[in-house]
């Protein structure tokens, strides 16, 4: 008996090429997707490309524009008449243009601007302004706030400072010159009566005691006269400010002292509040001085017996507030406008030149003096004034 034969299966040739047809169809539409994909790949690439070229053209136009701006602000600041400094956080020098270099020198590089400053500038009683040499400058100064640092802007005011100089002198010559008629009246009085009472010293068989008695009251109207005489050339020549370092509280209880007697024997209550708190004034003593006793004299006069007279001194930050005020009857608001004009007086021996001398004495020292009145309850003069700095003798005006 032989053994069973095996059986062999042959492949579906129709089956065999389907299926190659399949793989060769999804190959096809892979390499077709993967054709595409790089068409669009490519398309992007050519895209972006020409995107950046634009991106690097505008990075050059706007590098050329920046370079052309950056030559543009050298030039300007090259050929700008005033002084530019640049400060880093530390405040030292890091550039400067030909003007500042020309002011300071050219080893002002790299320096502490204190040092140039100590080295070349001298502080004046204008804020903001200082003596450069024989000129005067004015500095302004603005933050950098992304640097940390500042930019310093320095003019230079010699000519428009003596043209203020010389405009208030021309001012004052002239308000002289418009009350010319009415100052040579105001000399004439008190000269003809000195002479009346002089002539009566040379009468024979006069008294000792009325002889006495002529020479107290000539001397008197010559007083009179010499008072007005140097009031008038007080004012024509404006006040010479000088260096004087101040204690504001010694100002006061100076002022107080030398008018305290007088209000006493005029039936005045005067009171003197200090709050000036170590505040420094830095100028002429003597003409500070006189302006505030002049006011407090003022006061004096317009308070009835009985009233009420106050020297009030405060430190306001960098400023000191001088305030005399009184509890008369006030001042008509049609005077308080003339008020401070030279040679307005409203008292029958007056110079008018107090209160305008008053006001020369502020300004000079870079203050200001206000009227505050209302008629009927009392008037106030509030004098201004900037500090000063007691170690240098200067103003602090940084």
């Amino acid at each position: 008996m032989s053994a069973p034969q095996a059986t062999t299966t042959t492949p579906d040739p129709d089956a065999k090429t389907a299926e190659l047809q399949r793989a060769f169809a999804m190959f096809n539409q892979v390499s077709a997707e993967l054709t595409q994909a790089y068409e669009a790949l490519q398309a992007r690439v050519t895209s972006l490309t020409e995107e950046l070229a634009i991106a690097n053209g505008e990075l050059g136009r706007q590098f050329q524009e920046k370079e052309a701006l950056s030559e543009r602000l050298s030039s300007l600041l090259d050929a700008l008449p005033a002084g530019v400094v640049l400060l880093d956080s530390s405040a030292s020098v890091v550039a400067v243009n030909p003007a500042a270099m020309a002011m300071f020198g050219a080893d002002m590089l790299g320096r502490h601007w204190g040092d140039v400053v100590r080295a070349h500038l001298e502080p004046t009683l204008t804020v903001g302004e200082w003596l450069l040499g024989e000129g005067r400058v004015s500095i302004a100064e603005s933050l950098l706030a992304s640097a940390g640092g500042k930019i310093l802007l320095i003019h230079d005011v010699t000519a428009a400072h003596q043209m203020k100089t010389e405009l208030e002198r021309s001012q004052r010559l002239a308000a002289m010159g418009e009350m010319a008629a009415s100052l040579a009246h105001q000399l004439r009085t008190p000269l003809a009566a000195a002479l009346l009472y002089t002539s009566n010293l040379g009468q024979p068989g006069v008294a000792d005691e009325s002889r006495a008695k002529f020479s107290e009251k000539a001397s008197g109207q010559l007083r009179r006269l010499e008072r007005l005489i140097q009031d008038v050339l007080l004012f024509a020549r404006g006040e010479s400010i000088g260096r004087d370092v101040i204690p504001a509280s010694d100002l006061l209880a100076e002022a107080a002292q030398t008018v305290e007697p007088l209000m006493r024997e005029h039936g005045l209550d005067f009171a003197a509040v200090d709050g000036c708190e170590g505040a420094i004034i830095v100028g002429s003593r003597k003409a500070l001085f006189g302006a505030l006793v002049n006011l407090l004299e003022n006061a004096m006069q317009a308070t009835p017996v009985g009233g009420k007279i106050c020297l009030t001194g405060n430190r306001r930050g960098d400023l000191l507030a001088i305030s005399v005020r009184d509890s008369g009857s006030g001042i008509a608001r049609e005077t308080q406008t003339r008020i401070f004009e030279p040679f307005f007086t409203t008292k029958g021996q007056g110079t008018g030149l107090g209160l305008a001398i008053a006001v020369g004495v502020a300004r000079a020292h870079g203050g200001t003096i206000e009227l505050f009145s209302e008629p009927g309850n009392g008037a106030e003069f509030v004098i201004t004034l900037p500090l000063g700095s007691a170690e240098s003798g200067i103003e602090n005006n940084g």
